[in-house]
């Protein structure tokens, strides 16, 4: 069974930056793509980034597009999610995601099969 654990979340200031990790353990990690979505209370889960199973292809949602980036090192079965100049608008719970390889890379919540329990994001004005 695939299992997702996030870290690197926290508290950071307007402008900071953070990366986030996530780590799949259970199955082949390049037998993934990978991706993060993140939600607000009271409010549907939101695509952010995505990347295939070997790294050539990515995707960002256009509001994190120039101040976000995510990276894959399948030595290490971990994902990353390096967030730059963080707004208050970014405050929320990200979530770690995996789908098989087997399907296209999507920006779309129902197509991902494992979801990790999420890390909290607090950006302070």
């Amino acid at each position: 069974q695939v299992q997702l654990v996030e870290s690197g979340g926290g508290l950071v200031q307007a402008g900071g930056s953070l990366r986030l990790s996530c780590v799949l353990s259970g199955r082949t990690f390049s037998n993934y793509h990978m991706g993060w979505f993140r939600q607000v209370p009271g409010k549907e889960r939101e695509f952010v980034a995505a990347i295939s199973w070997g790294g050539g292809t990515t995707y960002s949602a256009d509001s994190v597009k120039d101040r976000f980036s995510i990276s894959r090192d399948n030595a290490k079965s971990t994902v990353y999610l390096q967030m730059n100049s963080l707004k208050p608008e970014d405050t929320a719970v990200y979530f770690c995601v995996a789908t098989t390889r087997q399907t296209t890379l999507t920006t779309l919540t129902f197509r991902y099969d494992y979801w990790g329990q999420g890390t909290q994001v607090t950006v302070s004005s």
